[in-house]
This record gives structure tokens, sequence and C-alpha cells, in this order.
């Protein structure tokens, strides 16, 4: 999930109120924003879900508290002066990449507190709905280094082309000499790191004013149009894969200028088939029944309530009083809320305006009272007793990606190990942390040890969890199963320890356990084994790879195990 860094300062100062950081802490945890501890300069780091990405900026998370509070109603939309400026779309622009966007922002004055606030969001963005800039990739320039083509009386345009990779030069953000976008992608740091965007392309994206090139994206912007605090207005394009998601991202983007006194002014974008006005700032409208509501989350509200809610959660009913009467909202969105896709949406807004922790818990009105499952009643038992065994209980993504699975295990798919089976995809994945179902619970505990390296050691963690692979040998063409895995992490952190708490696991259940000596990537040879549970293999058990603890940054000893849930049955 997205993690910000946020001055608590900065935080009262936007929303006007004096609250002390333990204050602060439970407001934002009632909007669903965790704290997840202190940065070394003593900001916040606070962590929410990945679909509320207009908090991924500090003016955003203002927003959302001073609606939280009832200080700030109704939606604000930001005026939006007349175009000056035209992207012009080329044809020659390449096919992977076809689409633009854009905006002008003027007035602002900036602090290097603004400055970094701007490029964390731009980066968080980046990382979130532009799948690490494969969907969309932003870009932000002084205006005043630009020199627009004239076009007619009053307008000024650049232009978005494709070209070859040796083409042209330019110099590059933290560089002093030109280059061709070819040499970027070998030469440069950055170019180098997201040179697999663009190096099978047979032409280069590529931005030009009427001076030369000066942005590649979605690699980097060229060092004569970087932004410094000296500047006072900005012109932002994006480039990606889909129209709405960069549109969206401009929107965020927009908006969090605009909190910090930017005037608005669109740009158009001319397509050689369409013409487009942007940023879309349009104000969106959703139905919802009172029924649903007071269903959904057992509440008895009127009408007002209902209303007062949904302004604290930065929403606005239309006034339509054959509507009201008949029991029916419509719901005004605004144009930053990406997440808003179904009614029950609104409703979990409502919930959490009313707040979750106030819910009172109430039995269903039917005959019947569920109880656990045998099933579940074992996982219990398993559950308590790794507890027991002085282990914390987690629970992970059930979703992650090839790399967390493979790469960054030392492990490759397919091979003859513990956890390699082939991973089942997602046709079309939100985001490239997110592409498959994961296919063993260790790489999950690895990325919790990685970023709780700044707490103290031993670190012993648990999970008990979905996995699943492809097995073309079942109806579904998928098996899927839950294992168990745990891993202590400390300076003392031996195979021994793991499997002395493995043996203690086994023998309170009545089963056999052996470890024969085995091989595995992940694990160091000779301090690894296969996991025998009355004479079946079901696992795997020992010290993680020196290599695998590096690409984690962890650097103390872990040992671990995992194994099939059903072999303790």
């Amino acid at each position: 999930m997205p993690v910000v860094d946020v001055d608590p300062d900065e935080l009262r100062t936007l929303t006007g109120r004096e609250k002390t950081d333990d204050e602060l802490k439970d407001d934002l945890f009632e909007l669903g924003i965790e704290y997840e501890g202190d940065t070394e300069d003593g900001k916040l780091r606070l962590e929410f879900e990945a679909d509320r990405l207009d908090r991924l900026s500090i003016t955003g998370i203002a927003r959302s508290l001073s609606h939280h509070y009832g200080d700030l109603t109704g939606i604000h939309v930001p005026d939006t002066n007349s175009p000056e400026w035209t992207i012009e779309v080329d044809e020659s622009v390449p096919d992977e990449r076809p689409y633009v966007t854009g905006a002008v922002v003027r007035g602002l004055d900036l602090d290097e507190t603004d400055l970094e606030a701007i490029i964390q969001l731009q980066e968080k963005l980046h990382a979130t709905m532009g799948r690490k800039r494969a969907k969309g990739a932003i870009g932000v320039h002084d205006l005043t280094m630009l020199k627009g083509r004239a076009v007619g009386d009053t307008s000024k345009s650049i232009r978005y082309v494709g070209i070859e990779p040796e083409k042209d030069r330019f110099v590059p953000l933290d560089s002093d000499a030109a280059m061709t976008p070819a040499e970027v992608l070998t030469d440069h740091p950055t170019g180098r790191e997201y040179a697999e965007r663009v190096e099978d392309y047979e032409r280069y994206p590529a931005i030009y004013d009427d001076i030369g090139l000066f942005s590649f994206p979605p690699v980097i912007n060229g060092a004569r149009t970087e932004v410094s605090t000296g500047s006072r207005d900005l012109f932002i394009e994006l480039t990606g894969t889909d129209q709405w998601t960069i549109d969206k991202m401009l929107t965020i983007l927009v908006y969090a200028l605009d909190a910090r006194g930017g005037q608005v002014e669109s740009v158009e974008v001319s397509y050689p088939d369409q013409e487009l006005v942007r940023p879309d700032l349009s104000v969106s409208t959703m139905s919802l029944t009172h029924d649903r509501i007071e269903n959904t989350l057992g509440l008895d509200l009127d009408s007002e309530d209902v209303e007062d809610l949904l302004a604290r959660a930065g929403l606005e009913v239309a006034e339509e009083e054959t509507q009201l009467e008949a029991g029916e909202y419509e719901v005004r969105i605004p144009p930053y809320r990406v997440d808003v896709l179904h009614p029950v949406d609104l409703v979990d807004d409502v919930g959490r305006a009313y707040g979750f922790n106030q819910l009172v818990p109430r039995y269903p009105d039917v005959s019947t009272v569920g109880e656990r499952t045998e099933a579940s009643r074992h996982e219990e038992a398993v559950r308590d007793l790794l507890v027991g065994l002085g282990f914390e209980d987690l629970l992970n993504f059930n979703l992650t990606n090839p790399g967390e699975l493979f790469d960054r295990m030392n492990l490759e798919a397919g091979q003859d190990a513990y956890g390699a089976g082939q991973p089942p995809e997602l046709f079309e994945s939100y985001s490239e942390d997110f592409t498959v179902l994961r296919t063993w619970l260790l790489p999950s505990l690895l990325q919790v040890l990685e970023n709780n390296t700044h707490r103290s050691y031993p670190q012993h963690l648990s999970e008990i969890g979905f996995v699943a692979e492809v097995d073309e040998s079942t109806v579904t063409n998928v098996a899927e199963g839950r294992s168990v895995a745990a891993v202590v992490a400390g300076p003392d952190a031996t195979y021994e320890t793991a499997k002395g708490r493995l043996q203690a696991l086994a023998k309170n259940f009545g089963a056999e356990l052996a470890t024969p000596e085995t091989e595995h990537p992940s694990f160091i040879d000779g301090r690894v084994a296969d996991v025998m549970i009355d004479g079946t293999n079901v696992g795997v058990i020992g010290e993680l790879h020196p290599a695998v603890l590096v690409e984690h940054d962890v650097e103390v000893p872990v040992a671990g195990f995992e194994f099939d849930l059903e072999a303790l049955r």
C-alpha cells in the first residue's frame, strides 16, 4: 500500500487545527490512514489504501481531514483559465504510448517544502496509477523556459512526436552533457532504470517546443525546463497508454497545486482525429438509495444524517426534493475521487464518516446462527499454537508480482523447488505490484521484514494464507491451498531455531516430522531441508540465502519454514 511522509506541523497549518500528534494519528485512523512510525526528520509515515490516491499529497490528506471535521463543505472545483497552450499530437507518436494530456498552473510561490511535496506526489502517482511509469508518466516543467510555436494570435503549441533513437540530442536532468534518447538509456542512471519502458519501441516518445527536445517520456525531462523554488509558472504534461488514467493523475496533481495557491489554466490536446481540453475537472454523479445505506451498515438514519455524513466524506447531495422523498440520493463526486466505481463505495464513505468503531454488532434476522467450519477451527488452532510459540501472526495480500515471488527470492518460475510453480495471472491488473496470485508465503514474510528493518530484533513472524498455482489437471486449471509459513530473524537465528519451532508444531498435532537434506535456491546449501510430515513431502525449511537477505535489505540471519496446512489435519 502507498506510504507517504507528512510533516505534522504543516498538516496542522493546512487544517487550521492545533491537534497533538496523537490526536492527528487518531483522526487519520478514522479515515483509514494508518501511522507507520516517524522518519528521521520527525515526519509521520502514513500508509493508506491504494484506492484513495487523492491522499498521496499532504494537501489531499488535509482536505479529507477538513471535510471530516466539518470545517470544509461542498465540492471545490478550481477556477480554470482559458487555454493559451496546445499539445499537438503527431501521427509519428509510438502506438505503444499514444495518449497525452496536460495543464498549466501559474502564480505559484514554491519553497523547498512545496517542491519536495510535489516531487513526492509525482513519484507516488508514478508508482501507483502510473504502474511505475508504464501506464502513465508525469513531466513537470518551468513554463518560462518553454518557447511555444505560435498558433494564431494568442495560442502557443508544443509537439508530442515519435523520433528515431539517435535522431536528436538534449541535456537530461542531473547531467551536463547532451545525449540522444538512446544514449540516455545506456549512459544515464535514470535512463537505465526506465529503459525497459521504451527500448523495444521502433520510435521513441519525445516532446518538443520551438527550441527543441525538452522531454523524453516516460524516462526523463530535460535540464532546460527543470523546476526550482524560483519557478512560478508550471507546464505539466503526461503521456501514457490510457487516456483516463493520465487524465486522473493530472487531476490529482492539479488539485494539489491549486491548494498551494496556483491558478489552473487549461491546455488543448490536438489529436489527428479529435480535440480535447484538459484538465477534465467535471463533477460526476451517482445514485444511492437510503435502504442500501441502512441495510449495509445496519444503521437507522434519517436523510439529514446521510447528507451530513456524505458531506464529511467530501461528497455532496444534489438537492432534488423528489429524489429525497423517494429515498434516493443523487451524490455529486469530486473530480479527484478516482476510487468511486459503485454505490457501495459511497456506502463505505458514509460508514467511515459515521465511524466503523461506533457500529454495534447485531445478529442477522435469520433462523440459524453460523459457526466455524472444521477447516477453519483447525486453522485457528494452528494459528494459536504459532502465537504460543512466539510468532506474530500476519495477514498479507494474496496478490503479488513475479519479481517478489521469484527474482527477489533467487528463484525461477518452473524450477523443481518449493514455491516455484507457475502463478495464476490477473487478466487486467490495476497495479504492476499485484499481477499474480502468490504461490508461496515466505516472500510475503520477507517483505514484512524488509519494511521493519528499523525495528528491534529478534523478529518472529508467521502467516497462514492462501496460495495457488497453475494446474491443468484441475477443473479450474488452478490448484488452490493454504500454507503455513514462519520466519525467525535476528543475530542468533539458525536452521536449528526454526526446526525447533517446527518440531513443536508437528508434535502438538501428533504428526511425524522428518527433514531430509535438499537443495533450494532461496536457502543456503547444506542448511536447507524438505519438510516431510507423515511420510509426505509438504514443504521446505532452512536458512535464507545471503543474496535473498541483501535483496530485502535485511542485515541479520533469517531462518524459516513453509508447508501445506492440510498436512497437520
